[in-house]
């Protein structure tokens, strides 16, 4: 650059030294400065043009050839030329290899641009969502028409950590589930999976638990009915007592099974969401603590706080069997004498009820499981305090089917609270906060 900044301005030098004769010799400075600059110029316009046209032919063929600081301006643009094809060529193959990648995946990636247009998909996204290469540009929801995936798209929120799952469109036997990944600007990418099998089996896992449970109530009706007779009736044999007392109790602890089954079976397949019983909390936590004094024989103290008479709106039934199954947990899990809080209140989040007990506590490698069907903490243990395992799979269920959630805190050595969360929508408008 510098070589040629020099050689620029030894050729002006030369055009001044020329002109400076000239003038000299003919004594008219003026006119010998006019025909210098006018050499200058014209040298600095003809490379200008030949610089130009190239550019205007696309810069296609070789550079021209050029002198002084025009050569170095040339130089270096085609440099930045051949840097930029470079560039240019990897993107391209980044591109090809994102593509080739996708295209080899069997979950469908679909892009979307200007907040749910379609951009892009690979094949596997194509074939599942029934999407052709015409449709690039027009809105997903043209195409995906589940109320569920047009809510998602409306409010403008992700989907992690809450897949949505709906038929695929056009094939009613196929399920799908869609999870949306927001980015950049109005962008979103949403990727579809194919659980059709894992949907058919988790249906059959249903309906086998269903059906064996309803089975099993009428031997047990029976086996309970002669038990119970043979008890009472006196004809026992001499030393029955306590084999009949036995077996009366397994016969209730597997009745009581079987119902948690059926229930857990019937919230699992029944419509979300549909109850509009009104329910007073009130009544409620006070129904709920009388049966816990009795099954706890006078054991505990349980106590209640319960700020204002809100009203639940949902199932009555439903409400009632969480409520309950959390407090007869705090029962059979906290030593004789131990103190159980029952509380409700109301704030701007919704309404809150809370179960606060002084047992063992709960390890915290545990809670994440806790609402796994037959997950026990101590297996040994909660065989001895009569529960079937079933308590909290129950509550999560009855909490999805009313917008609500759970939430557990516990420490091993200082009892745990557990806390049920309903959204404000479901409280009646008098008693909101």
């Amino acid at each position: 650059m510098l070589e040629r900044s020099i050689g620029e301005l030894a050729r002006f030098l030369v055009i001044a030294l020329g002109c400076i004769i000239f003038g000299f010799s003919s004594g008219n400075w003026l006119l010998a400065i006019a025909m210098g600059l006018a050499i200058y110029v014209s040298w600095m316009l003809w490379q200008q043009s030949r610089f130009s046209l190239w550019l205007a032919n696309g810069r296609r063929g070789a550079v021209p050839t050029m002198f002084g600081i025009w050569g170095e301006i040339f130089d270096d643009f085609y440099r930045m030329q051949r840097r930029h094809r470079r560039e240019k060529q990897k993107l391209h193959t980044m591109l090809r290899r994102v593509q080739d990648s996708t295209g080899a995946l069997r979950e469908g990636i679909v892009a979307l641009e200007d907040g749910g247009n379609l951009a892009w998909w690979n094949p596997a996204g194509g074939e599942l969502l029934a999407l052709q290469p015409g449709d690039t540009g027009q809105p997903l929801v043209n195409f995906v028409r589940d109320p569920g995936f047009a809510r998602l798209m409306h409010t403008g929120e992700p989907s992690a950590g809450t897949p949505l799952t709906m038929p695929a469109p056009g094939n009613e036997a196929r399920t799908l589930q869609l999870e949306v990944t927001r980015f950049g600007r109005d962008e979103a990418l949403v990727i579809v999976r194919d659980i059709t099998r894992l949907h058919n089996l988790e249906q059959m896992r249903r309906d086998f638990v269903a059906n064996v449970s309803h089975e099993l109530r009428t031997p047990l009706t029976v086996i309970a009915g002669y038990l119970e007779t043979l008890e009472t009736s006196g004809q026992a044999p001499a030393g029955w007592q306590r084999p009949l007392l036995q077996m009366r109790e397994q016969a209730d602890r597997m009745t009581d099974l079987v119902n948690d089954l059926l229930l857990l079976s019937r919230l699992e397949t029944s419509e979300l969401d549909h109850g509009s019983d009104r329910v007073s909390v009130r009544e409620l936590i006070g129904q709920v603590a009388h049966e816990a004094r009795s099954f706890s024989g006078g054991q505990h103290e349980i106590s209640i706080d319960c700020s204002g008479d809100a009203v639940l709106t949902g199932e009555a039934s439903e409400l009632h069997s969480a409520f309950a199954n959390l407090v007869l947990n705090a029962v059979r899990y906290s030593p004789e004498g131990g103190p159980i809080a029952l509380r409700w209140w109301v704030d701007e989040q919704g309404g809150h009820f809370s179960v606060r007990d002084s047992g063992i506590g709960i390890e915290p490698i545990h809670i994440p499981r806790l609402t796994e069907r037959f997950y026990r903490v101590d297996a040994g243990r909660s065989r001895d305090s009569g529960g079937t395992g079933l308590g909290l799979a129950i509550v999560k269920h009855i909490l999805l089917r009313h917008g609500a959630d759970m939430t557990i805190e516990s420490t091993p050595g200082c009892g745990s609270t557990f806390a049920l969360h309903f959204p404000p929508h479901k409280l009646d408008s008098a008693t909101a906060a």
